[in-house]
């Protein structure tokens, strides 16, 4: 979300500085000019607000953009436009000046907001919304999460690389992370979640051996657990022979294929595996209706977001996350 903010920031001061330009050089002016020119700014303020819309509407995540809905908006929003550009050449000066100063406020607006938010949203904090009942019960489905993006540190934009982290990632921290998918075609729990942000517990870490039996975890050969947060269906457990060589299994698990070998008997038998270095083994804590690092590898460090910070809506559940 802050990279589509950013686009939209840099298109409204963009279009900020160029009316500037040709408000000095007279070319608002004139009754024609003024109209073609209020008429596009028309076009870029609703255009950016559509593609937000459309982008927050489809789940803020890596679903597929909505170009016929953006194509269509865009039509209507152009039929706008035109519309007001007859209306607009029929304004007197007076009210060619109010419509000037009321876009350039506007435009000042939604760039500022758009740098300051995108800041903010990269470096400090993100919303995040609970998409599903895998983090029941600790999460409720439609729960509205602040993430803290800073504790884990700052990540220099455009790289892998993080600065100045407050702590390291432990063992039971809730982290928010994209879906480490490189590209749409890759399918697991039953399709693409390429460009997605999951939230999920963090069960071990680099360099841990993992192994699941009957849907408990054990890390190093140690029962994960048990905590008041973990939840359990009762339900028959899946049981099967291990039939693929275990360095085959590891390489597998690593590349995000192995839920299309064994489905859902990764549920409950799994493993075990050694965690690869910078990354991370993640479980959600409604362990039977997860879909997670069981099915569809580790985690890169790149791919974490932050760390589960309070949930601020709604208010009757507003807390401060441990």
């Amino acid at each position: 979300m802050e990279q589509r903010l950013f686009i939209v920031a840099v298109i409204m001061y963009l279009f900020s500085i160029l009316s500037r330009k040709w408000e000095k050089q007279g070319f608002l002016s004139g009754a024609k000019s003024f109209a073609k020119w209020h008429s596009v700014y028309l076009v870029c303020i609703l255009l950016c607000a559509l593609y937000l819309y459309l982008f927050v509407a489809g789940g803020g995540g890596g679903e597929v953009f909505a170009w016929k809905k953006f194509i269509i908006g865009g039509l209507l929003i152009f039929g706008f436009s035109l519309f007001r550009y007859f209306k607009v050449l029929k304004a007197d000066e007076e009210k060619r000046s109010l419509l000037k100063k009321s876009a350039f406020d506007w435009c000042n607006t939604v760039y500022f907001s758009g740098f300051a938010a995108s800041i903010i949203m990269f470096f400090f904090i993100q919303a995040f919304k609970i998409p599903s009942a895998s983090m029941r019960d600790t999460f409720l489905e439609g729960d509205h999460l602040f993430v803290n993006k800073a504790v884990y540190g700052f990540r220099l934009p455009f790289t892998k690389n993080f600065f100045g982290a407050f702590k390291t990632i432990q063992p039971e921290d809730i982290i928010i992370f994209q879906f480490p998918a490189k590209d749409r075609t890759q399918e697991n729990c039953g399709g693409s979640q390429y460009g997605r942000d999951f939230v999920k517990r963090v069960i071990a870490l680099p360099g841990d051996t993992v192994e699941v039996k009957d849907s408990k975890a054990y890390v190093n050969g140690q029962l994960v657990g048990p905590y008041p947060y973990e939840k359990y269906e009762e339900i028959e457990r899946f049981h099967y022979e291990e039939e693929l060589p275990s360095d085959l299994y590891q390489q597998l698990w690593q590349e995000h294929k192995l839920d299309s070998f064994y489905g859902m008997y990764l549920r409950d038998q799994f493993g075990p595996v050694v965690v690869p270095e910078n990354t991370y083994f993640v479980m959600g804590d409604n362990r039977d209706n997860s879909c997670d690092s069981r099915f569809w590898g580790p985690v890169p460090r790149e791919n974490i977001k932050g760390k589960a910070w309070f949930i601020h809506w709604p208010l009757k559940r507003a807390r401060i996350i441990d």
